[in-house]
């Protein structure tokens, strides 16, 4: 049990994150890391394994997610707000991702120190994104090197 709980929590290859705008002052953005539903499902599948997880939505923007323990299902739940870009499909998947973090996915994301980059027409620019990614790396190496 305890390889997989290390495994849930372990860090993301960088190329995983994606970035979003933060906060905007004078040309420049705090990025936000987050990821995919996708990858935290991956994750969940990887330390597991596929039977070995499940989620449930019990009413709208609340997710469940079970891990099956010492022969027992343990439960975390989280939700979401609906999103202003994908509605309700992605409270639903904020749900989960929130849910996620309840077991140690992603959960060091949030420890990233804030820095400002340079924004264009309100995004990254591909060269700032290899340069956020590039900077993820070394920011985890070290944090999880600290951590044991």
């Amino acid at each position: 049990m305890e390889d997989m709980i290390k495994l849930l929590a372990s860090p993301f290859d960088a190329k995983s994150i994606s970035w979003r705008v933060g906060a905007v002052y004078d040309g420049k953005a705090i990025p936000l890391a987050y990821l995919t539903s996708r990858d935290v499902m991956q994750r969940l599948d990887d330390a597991c394994g596929a039977g070995g997880w499940q989620c449930r939505y019990p009413f709208e923007g609340c997710c469940e997610i079970s891990i099956l323990i010492d022969g027992n299902w343990i439960t975390k739940t989280n939700g979401a707000d609906q999103t202003n870009i994908e509605g309700v499909k992605g409270q639903y998947s904020g749900a989960f991702k929130r849910a996620a973090v309840l077991w140690g996915i992603g959960r060091y994301l949030y420890d990233i120190p804030n820095i400002w980059m340079p924004i264009e027409n309100k995004k990254f620019t591909p060269a700032t994104l290899i340069k956020l990614n590039e900077k993820l790396t070394n920011w985890q190496t070290q944090y999880f090197a600290k951590k044991g």
